[in-house]
């Protein structure tokens, strides 16, 4: 585990590589095809189980990565393989490996198909008002003006939660994160950012763009989407997307390590000021993971 841009990814690979593990995508972007580098996607994409699985109009949450996520580390687990499972989405980890049990089912695709049907023929207020004669607790804290969460809102009214069954295989287990000093993940952010934009980041936005997909769509809640796809139209220029997103993703890293502080039996890694002590941090995991208590 850890903030974006700390390097869970490169850590967990070797670790991967020297324990001869499997890797598991928890992150709930990177779930997405065609959203590689704006997600910081791992670039030997066969060595991992729930990564590119879902199209960017396609609606994913915690209850239906938890539901994959146990079938594969079964799977592993009765072929005697260790499992390393990598990402940012603390939700995902801790649901998985505490063992949430109170989650909503999958919604009924006929449900969210006739949902999105009278979306739009009727138009999102016409939704938003049934939200708001179904449940108006729910509809005060829901944005009305976005319509994923409104459909979403919907789908869960009239798919109450059921009890999710799966019990996680007798892996030993262990949960180590990479929380890097402030400064550095800061500056690690800022290089991040407009390291994707010089490596294409717009195309790849024009690419989802022409293959139909919408800044609606759900896919395009990853941090920065939004921001580069109005490049296109002239609402903002190049500059400015790459600054509001290294804005947002350095709030988002602070959400995240505000997150890390309560997830329980939690190691954390040191990492040195200069981030040039990779060797011992992958010492220190090694040493968690071998440890017997």
């Amino acid at each position: 585990m850890g903030p974006t841009a700390s390097g869970k990814t490169p850590l967990a690979e070797r670790l991967a590589t020297h324990y001869d593990a499997e890797l598991v995508n928890a992150d709930a972007f990177q779930v997405y095809r065609g959203l590689d580098i704006g997600t910081a996607k791992p670039i030997d994409r066969e060595r991992y189980q729930l990564l590119d699985i879902l199209n960017p109009d396609q609606g994913f949450g915690v209850g239906e990565w938890v539901r994959l996520a146990s079938t594969v580390l079964q799977d592993a687990f009765t072929r005697s393989r260790n499992v390393i499972v990598v990402g940012g989405t603390g939700l995902y980890i801790r649901a998985l490996f505490e063992g949430y049990a109170e989650m909503a089912e999958p919604p009924d695709p006929a449900l969210r198909a006739e949902l999105e049907r009278r979306e739009a023929a009727e138009g999102l207020p016409s939704l938003a008002l049934d939200l708001w004669s179904l449940a108006p607790e729910i509809a005060a804290r829901t944005d009305l003006k976005n319509p994923a969460r409104v459909r979403r809102a919907l789908e869960r009214l009239a798919s109450p939660p059921s009890r999710l069954s799966f019990e996680m295989p007798a892996f030993r287990r262990r949960k180590i994160a990479i929380i890097p000093d402030k400064d550095l993940l800061e500056r690690r952010i800022s290089a991040r950012i407009y390291e994707m934009v010089h490596n294409g980041w717009v195309r790849e936005v024009q690419g989802l763009r022409d293959a139909g997909y919408l800044p609606e769509h759900p896919g395009f809640r990853a941090i920065g989407y939004r921001s580069i796809w109005e490049t296109m139209g002239g609402e903002t220029d190049l500059d400015q997307a790459a600054a509001t997103t290294i804005v947002e993703t350095r709030r988002y890293a602070k959400r995240q390590r505000t997150w890390l502080r309560s997830e329980p039996e939690l190691n954390v890694l040191s990492l040195g000021l200069d981030g040039s002590s990779f060797d011992a941090t992958f010492d220190q995991a090694r040493a968690i993971f071998e440890s017997e208590v």
